[in-house]
């Protein structure tokens, strides 16, 4: 019989991320983020690659990045409401890590895999903060997808993107429930 993990399971079963605009002060600090962030690493890593890498903004880089944000929506000539969503989402935040997916180029383990694995720690980055008592959000929006300010924003090697911005702080008010998938509509079992 298995050791089954009780807590763990309903913990998994009941887990559920915030908005990242209801997220406050505080927020963790360096010695608090470091578990959430190891923990966030234990990933499916087929080959041991590690491919993906953190970048932790602190609100002085948010500053920076909305203000960045801002003047590549004007370069684009994005409208006011995408502009607003671009740069909102650093004024708003307080702390994010940007999960980077970082694939290595070689012959054993697929793309889709290198980067699934970099999906894998921004749930991972969510859980681990849910589960040590904050606040925390997967977001993109199109200043995840823009090559161009993710590069001058990250950085960003040619064979990189950037899979998650997970905002993490002090949980404001829960959203209402949301209606779940369907198991069995959405679950075939192949018994031959």
């Amino acid at each position: 019989m298995p050791a089954a993990n009780p807590a763990a399971l309903d913990f998994l079963l009941n887990r559920r991320s915030r908005p990242a605009k209801t997220l406050t002060l505080p927020v963790p600090t360096a010695a608090e983020l470091a578990p959430i962030l190891t923990a966030a690493l234990r990933v499916p890593d087929h080959g041991k690659l590690e491919p993906w890498r953190l970048i932790v903004l602190t609100k002085p880089a948010m500053a920076r990045l909305a203000d960045l944000a801002e003047a590549r929506a004007r370069d684009l000539g994005l409208d006011a409401e995408k502009t607003a969503k671009g740069r909102g989402q650093f004024d708003q935040g307080q702390l994010a890590v940007v999960v980077i997916s970082s694939p290595k180029a070689q012959d054993k383990v697929p793309l889709a895999e290198q980067v699934l694995s970099a999906g894998c720690v921004c749930l991972g980055l969510v859980n681990a903060a849910l589960a040590s008592g904050w606040g925390a959000c997967w977001l993109t929006g199109w200043v995840s997808h823009d090559r161009g300010f993710a590069e001058a924003a990250f950085d960003l090697a040619p064979q990189e993107s950037v899979a998650g911005i997970v905002h993490i702080g002090t949980e404001g008010s829960a959203p209402p429930e949301r209606p779940r998938p369907d198991l069995a509509a959405l679950t075939r079992w192949m018994v031959e």
